[in-house]
C-alpha cells in the first residue's frame, strides 16, 4: 500500500501541468538572466563608448589645435593682399599705367637729348613723335571702329 501512495504522490507531485509550470519558470528565470546580461553589458559598453568618444575627441581636438598653431597665418594674408593688389585692379589701368611710365621715361629721354642735340637730330626727332602720335591715333580709331561694330 506504501508503494501505491507513493506512486500517487510522485503522480500528484509531478503531472504534466506542474511540470509545465517548472519548465515555464524555468524559461522565464533563464530569459530574465539572459537579458538583464544583456542590458548590462550594452550599458557598460555606452559607458566604455562615452570614455572612448571623449578621449578620442579630446585627442582629435588637440591635433587640430596643433595643426592650426603650424599654420603660416602672416604668410597667408601676405599672399592675400599681393592676389589682391595684383588682380584687384583691372587690366586696363595697369596698361595704362605702363604705358604713362613709358611716355614719361621717353619724354624725359628726349628731352634730354633735345638739350645737347643739334638741328638736324631735333627735326628727325619731331617727325619721329608726329608718325607716333599718327599710329596712336589710328589705333584709338581701329578699337573704336571695332568696339562700335
Amino acid at each position: 500500500m506504501e508503494i501505491i501512495q507513493h506512486q500517487k504522490w510522485r503522480m500528484m507531485r509531478f503531472s504534466f501541468r506542474n511540470a509545465t509550470i517548472v519548465v515555464c519558470l524555468f524559461n522565464l528565470l533563464c530569459a530574465l538572466l539572459l537579458l538583464q546580461g544583456f542590458l548590462s553589458a550594452s550599458s557598460n559598453r555606452k559607458l566604455a563608448s562615452n570614455q572612448l568618444d571623449a578621449g578620442l575627441l579630446r585627442h582629435m581636438k588637440e591635433s587640430e589645435e596643433m595643426r592650426r598653431a603650424m599654420e603660416p597665418l602672416e604668410l597667408m594674408k601676405r599672399v592675400r593682399e599681393i592676389e589682391q593688389e595684383a588682380y584687384g585692379e583691372p587690366e586696363t589701368f595697369q596698361q595704362k599705367v605702363t604705358k604713362q611710365t613709358a611716355a614719361v621715361d621717353l619724354s624725359k629721354r628726349l628731352k634730354g637729348s633735345l638739350s645737347s642735340g643739334d638741328a638736324a637730330t631735333l627735326k628727325v626727332l619731331e617727325e619721329w613723335r608726329k608718325r607716333k602720335m599718327e599710329r596712336a591715333r589710328q589705333r584709338e580709331l581701329e578699337k573704336n571702329g571695332t568696339v562700335t561694330s
